[in-house]
């Protein structure tokens, strides 16, 4: 804040008025955001959403009960094997369970993440994909150039 003398009833004073330069330009603080509870709130919304038990998934899983109900709730820090046995044992892919959460991630950091490909990258690696990825990289290849 800066301070401004102001003269009240002939007694000098003095107010705060405005903000500063620095605090006019100081970027906003953030909210920490723990990667562990956002891969724990999208396990837990595909669950849902499929209708099934952490008992069902757990033992499809082979995960004990407690450990994936501390996971969903974002209390455990899940390892790359167990992560992608749950995935399994929820019949998602690993890759779009984690696309999800990076979508999350973005959103919570104010990020914009295009859903598109880069041209350079359409370019370069466009003829070395498999057929069935092939399609899709070539709808979304069309898709960026309209």
């Amino acid at each position: 804040m800066v301070k401004q003398p102001v003269s009240v009833n002939g007694v000098v004073r003095w107010r705060d008025v405005g903000l500063s330069d620095d605090a006019q330009f100081k970027p906003r603080e953030r909210k920490m955001v723990v990667l562990r509870h956002e891969i724990g709130d999208v396990l837990r919304d595909v669950r849902q959403r499929q209708g099934r038990t952490l008992r069902e998934v757990s033992h499809s899983a082979r995960v004990s009960l407690g450990y994936l109900s501390e996971v969903e709730r974002g209390q455990k820090e899940a390892s790359s094997e167990l992560l992608s046995s749950i995935c399994i044992a929820l019949d998602v892919p690993l890759s779009l369970m984690l696309r999800e959460v990076s979508d999350r991630l973005a959103l919570a950091e104010g990020v914009s993440v295009p859903d598109t490909v880069p041209q350079e990258f359409a370019r370069e690696f466009g003829d070395h994909l498999p057929d069935e990825l092939s399609d899709e990289f070539r709808r979304g290849l069309a898709a960026t150039n309209r």
